[in-house]
């Protein structure tokens, strides 16, 4: 009877499934994410997350202990000086694993293991503020945009007024003609001068 004992054996024998288990951790740590079925990928999980808290006690011991256990002195360089880092004030729960779907040859479920959040859990936050504050920055305030169409809307307003305080009767001085002078206004205009 196997009793209390839930590791998936995943066809394997012990010697194979940690050599396996650690080789995918390794890749993990390497690529931040990895494409494989969804029972290695719960396999894989206890054992990537067991590495980062380590990663984050970050002594010489605890650095030991997680070479033994992965083999592979680069990986864990890169999971101890990178990895580890970033999720500093982070309590647990280190990767996620997605569901993909069905695989065509066997119709075995397929999922995706990565970090979560691509960058730092803090580094995530300090880039929102950031983002936040420079779209506040670029992003005009409403009083502002109003405040400017008022004062583009006062600038209009006087040079309307002139025009509409002139009679209908008399023809526009030659200043106005060339200052508003337009295509179609030009063509009225010298219609107008050719009929008197």
């Amino acid at each position: 009877m196997r009793h209390l004992k839930r590791n998936a054996k995943l066809g394997r024998k012990g010697a194979h499934r940690n050599a396996m288990l650690a080789n995918m951790v390794c890749s993990l740590i390497t690529h931040k994410r990895v494409t494989t079925t969804l029972a290695k990928a719960k396999a894989v999980r206890p054992v990537a997350e067991k590495m980062v808290t380590l990663g984050k006690k970050g002594s010489i011991h605890h650095r030991r202990l997680a070479v033994s256990r992965l083999h592979q002195e680069d990986a864990v360089k890169t999971l101890f000086t990178e990895i580890a880092p970033q999720f500093e004030t982070r309590q647990g729960g280190y990767t996620r694993i997605i569901k993909l779907g069905e695989r065509r040859g066997d119709a075995s479920s397929m999922a995706i293991i990565e970090f979560v959040e691509a960058g730092s859990p803090q580094g995530a936050d300090s880039k929102g503020s950031k983002s936040k504050s420079k779209a506040k920055a670029t992003k005009p305030a409403k009083a502002e945009v109003a405040a400017e169409e008022a004062d583009t809307a006062t600038a209009q307003a006087p040079e309307q007024v002139e025009e509409q305080a002139q009679p209908a009767d008399q023809e526009p001085q030659a200043s106005d003609v060339s200052a508003e002078e337009t295509p179609d206004s030009g063509a009225e205009d010298t219609s107008k001068k050719t009929d008197s």
